[in-house]
């Protein structure tokens, strides 16, 4: 939960919150819309993942050990970055800003691959929706901090308290690097191996210097390592699952975009109204979501409830047509969100466990890494033509479009459950159940 908190801090203060406080001191609008490019990092993290799975960080490896020590480098970067950001004027340094924020997300995205690793490790598969669900709601609860708890110091002190404050509420996620223990796991098996062949092929056939081509093999197993393991695990299912993670969310990211115009022009809602329902009642039951999806997890196995997530992820959309077509009610509405954010919680807890099963444990952030990245990107990608429907066709047929775009996970899902007792045969842990050596 607390690292959950950590990882959640970081990115509001980079994205809503950075832009209210730009607009605030009168920053340009143009200029605020190049702040958004700051986002980036955390979709192509996966790009820089296999140096936080391979790298060993001097000194700090030795004190903490390898997921620790990242997370607690990472968490450096972001308070670094968050305090210059509450020194830097924003209308004579623009660039500085945007320099400071660079930082702390780069260094937020770094922590995410890091604390994903960590928690896939730390425990057996049949707990990790249960993380998973404590993740979300310490995650939660940081949005919640840096959102309007950033707003209410910035209006009754000044942005430099409210990121000074931030900065701050960073160590909550510093000491509990520093209380928590490491994993036990071996990371380094299949990639020793992928290194050791690469290098004996470098030196024959190339005749390489010994040190270079020990640094071909260690760049070639970082890199390529983490992929060529899971297609070779999961041989056709290979790109059946990543096509799975790919749509799964993409009719909640679809509908999201075009939610606030939603409630604020079409329905008539006020900003208050909207906050109070959406933000402050949808957070808790958006938890509720997550909790009852980490025990359904448990009770029913990830992919029964990967399927109910998608079923009711496509069924909620459905009730935003619904609602379009009556006269604004705070109760309806209050109905309508509570269910989307309740099957979102189920959703997103069935998704973070099942993938968390497929990471080996030699690439657990690469792996990880490029999972969170596809499972997001389509539907941003997606979401950036939802504004175009709506103009051209109206609300309700762009939520029943973003509905229907749920059934691809649906199917998807139904046969990923068919699959089962190939997919449990084929999973990293199951591998290490049955005495293949434990990582040197």
């Amino acid at each position: 939960m607390f690292l959950g908190f950590s990882a959640g801090l970081p990115f509001l203060l980079v994205f809503s919150t950075l832009n209210a406080r730009l607009a605030d001191v009168g920053v340009e609008t143009a200029t605020i819309g190049f702040f958004s490019w700051l986002g980036i990092t955390y979709s192509i993290k996966v790009f820089w993942a296999p140096v936080v799975d391979r790298l060993k960080l001097p000194l700090l490896d030795r004190l903490l050990g390898k997921r620790r020590s990242w997370i607690l480098l990472a968490q450096s970067g972001i308070a670094t970055g968050l305090y210059l950001m509450a020194h830097v004027d924003a209308i004579a340094a623009p660039e500085m800003m945007a320099l400071c924020g660079l930082l702390v997300a780069f260094s937020s995205a770094t922590q995410d691959v890091a604390i994903d690793a960590y928690r896939i490790e730390i425990a057996e598969e049949r707990l990790q929706a249960a993380l998973a669900a404590t993740y979300i709601f310490g995650y939660r609860l940081a949005l919640l901090v840096a959102g309007a708890g950033a707003l209410y110091l910035a209006e009754f002190w000044s942005w430099q308290v409210s990121y000074e404050v931030m900065a701050l509420l960073v160590g909550v996620g510093a000491v509990t690097v520093l209380i928590v223990r490491e994993p036990k796991v071996n990371h380094f098996a299949a990639a020793q191996d992928i290194a050791h062949k690469i290098e004996e092929e470098a030196s024959k056939r190339t005749h390489l210097n010994p040190r270079v081509a020990r640094l071909v093999g260690w760049f070639y197993a970082a890199v390529a390592g983490p992929f060529l393991d899971f297609f070779h695990r999961y041989k056709e299912l290979a790109l059946l699952i990543l096509l799975m993670v790919a749509v799964y969310r993409i009719s909640d990211i679809a509908m999201g975009v075009m939610a606030n115009p939603f409630y604020l022009d079409f329905m008539g809602f006020s900003k208050t109204q909207v906050a109070d329902v959406t933000k402050i009642f949808g957070f808790f039951m958006t938890i509720t979501g997550s909790l009852i999806g980490g025990v359904m997890v448990v009770r029913y196995g990830v992919r029964r409830i990967l399927l109910l997530g998608a079923v009711m992820t496509a069924a909620t959309n459905l009730l935003f047509v619904v609602l379009a077509q009556y006269p604004p009610n705070i109760i309806t509405l209050a109905a309508v969100v509570s269910a989307d954010n309740l099957s979102g919680g189920i959703a997103n807890v069935a998704l973070i466990a099942w993938l968390s099963s497929m990471t080996s444990a030699s690439f657990t952030a690469t792996q990880y890494a490029l999972f969170s990245s596809l499972m997001t990107l389509p539907g941003k990608f997606i979401g950036g033509f939802s504004g175009i429907v709506v103009a051209d066709f109206g609300y309700a047929q762009f939520f029943l479009v973003a509905g229907f775009m749920g059934v691809p996970a649906i199917l998807l899902a139904i046969y990923m459950i068919r699959q089962g007792a190939r997919l449990d045969a084929l999973a990293p842990r199951n591998e290490e159940s049955e005495g293949i050596p434990e990582p040197r």
